[in-house]
């Protein structure tokens, strides 16, 4: 094995890559932290930030074999594109919406108007075209440096780089640390590879941006939370969205004689709304409410005599401005025991004594689990499985109750009527109370005496449709804002733009013979299918440990690390053979289709952890392998490397077919891709039972 000395050429070339590697990394978090909290609809869809990083990161790292400049310019374009987000709600971009039925999110259910659609969609897309270029010339500074030296000991350097990008990233979540910190973070590494002075003065521009769109905002791991007074209490907003009110419920607040009639009568009613899921049941000894947000529904419980009272709310920041503001303070009250953690999760993990009431307090997200799917963070507390672990912390003569806002239609009222029917084994008594067009889901334990008195204002209503014509939720299909019968015109037309552009751009850098020298069908199938079973591995584990944003930084490391450590085996032992890689590879893919993960939700968390992170990590570590053995081989690594980027482009629009599919059959989909890149192989006669030794490699 050869050994490079510390300030040769190479050594210099390793560490700037690495270099690149970190602030790419960190970039890629940044704008999607940023652009989620300034332009609420990519919020919803921050994995097409991801997406557009990986094209133009691929775009990047083949032009900057011929252009090895152009990466000075990486910081002035991302001032350009720090402009428009900056100002976002000056310029109407705030809350453009994304023109498609088919999805029902907050304020998207309206009629159809062509023409303001129309620019939506366009102001959409000239934000991502905007992205994809900042990547580009990102991306260039890895392609002038990544054939100095050596292709696995440049694979290496870029990995590792990544991996630091996200411990730091990490670390600076854990602060909550607001956008001038992620661009700090994240532009150095760029002013430093330039070395002009431009690039020094275009960071501070895009710092006093990120600065100015603060703007007086909390910042959590997963939110950018606005708070304005309201009246006696306060309105929250994240990520640009209504999320919930600071109510004054107390019995001085709803009396005040400066109150006009109407306004008692509105606020009792209110009170009502939150009291209800706790007052129908006398057995009041412990209660648990998920999505306990600011505190209303903890203190509705509270209200109501309840001796112990656990609230659980995946956002520890909502909770901090809940125990600081709420006019009513129930976090100070003894009984009150907050827990930070995903629902789903906590109902996974909790191994304590059962409940008497567990309240759903209008859990909703406003954001994305993960940057790798299409999954919104409460979409796993929702589905038939997730329900049916609350179900069972439910005491004997206990009871569930589920608040949800049904604005969209009656469709989504009946597919959580029957998901919660399926998921308990009985049906449950719907009630629409109108409060944010909120209906309550009432089920109980048969030896449990429900009084449903106090609530005869409220409407009773039952489903549209027989269980037979509803579509409910699973793990493997958790999609529960996906309107039946609507099909996605503009996700399909997105998609479709976002693979044209990739197709045009790559005949435009590689040349119009896109299977010519330079691009690498093989590794850009193989980057699709990689891309395929990171995503299926984000969402498995994230199932199995919470969809938190900790065990999601856990995941993207744990990838990181495994294909470091694949890189690091084929420099130290040489290439393994290829037949035997994919075979092995196909069989833990397939083995990551057959495993249920209900299955290994019903081992304790050590188990799970074990059996899990086997079951997901084989195939990674396989793929790992695939792609080293390949750049070794290649006779341009740099524009292979392009090329697996650019299909990871391709991996990542596939995705959505799991909103059809399902999640499972993304490792399905993931084989077949799989199976291709080996028909790839064999075609160019690669003689897989050569073994190449390190020092070749190297």
């Amino acid at each position: 094995m050869k050994v490079m000395a510390v300030g040769t050429p190479g050594a210099s070339a390793l560490a700037r890559i690495g270099l690149a590697t970190f602030g790419i990394l960190a970039l890629e978090l940044a704008l999607i932290r940023w652009m989620s909290g300034q332009i609420r609809i990519f919020a919803y869809f921050n994995n097409l930030i991801l997406i557009g990083a990986f094209l133009g990161m691929g775009l990047g790292l083949a032009l900057g074999q011929r252009r090895p400049r152009l990466h000075e310019w990486t910081l002035p374009g991302l001032l350009a594109l720090s402009v428009p987000l900056a100002f976002s709600e000056r310029l109407h971009l705030m809350h453009i919406q994304f023109p498609d039925a088919a999805i029902s999110l907050w304020g998207a259910d309206r009629a159809l108007r062509p023409l303001f659609d129309a620019m939506s969609l366009l102001a959409f897309l000239g934000l991502f075209v905007s992205l994809v270029g900042v990547f580009v010339l990102a991306g260039s500074a890895l392609g002038a440096l990544f054939g100095q030296a050596g292709a696995l000991r440049a694979y290496s350097a870029d990995l590792l780089g990544s991996l630091l990008g996200v411990v730091v990233f990490t670390a600076a979540t854990t602060l909550d640390a607001g956008p001038p910190v992620w661009f700090l973070v994240a532009g150095v590494p760029f002013a430093v590879l330039s070395r002009r002075w431009w690039s020094w003065a275009a960071l501070a521009g895009v710092l006093t941006l990120a600065w100015h769109s603060a703007a007086g905002a909390y910042f959590s791991p997963y939110n950018r939370i606005d708070l304005e007074p309201m009246g006696s209490g306060y309105v929250l907003a994240v990520n640009r969205d209504f999320h919930q009110f600071m109510h004054d419920n107390s019995d001085a607040n709803l009396l005040d004689p400066r109150s006009s009639d109407s306004e008692r009568r509105s606020a009792f009613r209110r009170r009502l709304v939150y009291d209800a899921p706790f007052v129908v049941n006398p057995v009041r000894a412990r209660a648990l409410v998920v999505g306990a947000g600011t505190g209303n529904d903890v203190q509705a419980a509270l209200r109501q005599g309840y001796g112990e009272v656990v609230s659980v709310d995946i956002d520890g920041r909502i909770i901090d401005l809940g125990r600081q503001f709420h006019p009513e303070r129930p976090y100070d009250d003894p009984r009150a025991v907050p827990v930070v953690n995903d629902a789903r999760a906590f109902f996974e993990q909790y191994r304590g004594a059962p409940f008497d009431a567990i309240c759903y307090g209008l859990l909703d997200s406003h954001a994305m689990f993960s940057a790798l799917s299409s999954l919104r963070l409460d979409n796993y507390v929702y589905t038939e499985e997730g329900i049916r672990a609350a179900w069972r912390h439910v005491s004997d003569r206990g009871h569930l109750s589920v608040s949800f806002s049904v604005f969209a239609g009656p469709w989504l009222a009946d597919r959580l009527y029957w998901t919660i029917a399926r998921a308990t084994g009985f049906r449950p008594v719907m009630l629409y109370h109108g409060m944010h067009s909120g209906a309550m889901y009432l089920v109980a334990r048969p030896s449990a005496t429900l009084d449903l008195a106090p609530l005869a204002s409220f409407e009773r209503v039952t489903p549209t449709r027989s269980l037979d014509a509803v579509r409910t939720t699973s793990d493997d299909w958790p999609f529960l804002y996906i309107r039946p019968g609507v099909f996605p015109w503009a996700y399909l037309g997105v998609l479709s733009t976002v693979l044209a552009l990739a197709f045009v751009s790559a005949r435009r850098v590689f040349g119009a013979r896109a299977v010519g020298t330079e691009f690498d069908a093989l590794l850009f199938l193989v980057g699709a299918g990689f891309l395929l079973i990171e995503t299926r591995g984000v969402t498995t584990l994230s199932l199995l440990f919470g969809s938190t944003w900790m065990v999601n930084a856990a995941v993207f490391a744990g990838i990181l690390l495994v294909a470091l450590v694949a890189n690091l085996y084929v420099t130290r032992f040489g290439a393994p053979p290829l037949d035997i890689c994919f075979v092995l590879l196909f069989a833990s893919v397939a083995v990551l289709w057959v495993v249920d993960n209900s299955v290994l939700n019903r081992f304790d968390l050590p188990l799970r952890g074990v059996f899990g992170g086997v079951v997901n990590a084989l195939p990674v570590g396989f793929a790992g392998v695939i792609v080293s053995t390949l750049l070794a081989r290649s006779p341009n690594p740099t524009a292979s490397l392009a090329s697996n980027l650019l299909g990871s482009v391709v991996g990542g629009c596939l995705e959505y077919l799991s909103m059809v599919i399902g999640l499972r059959a993304l490792a399905l989909l993931a084989l077949a891709i799989y199976l291709g890149a080996f028909f790839v192989l064999r075609r160019r006669g690669v003689t897989a039972s050569v073994a190449w030794s390190a020092e070749t490699a190297s």
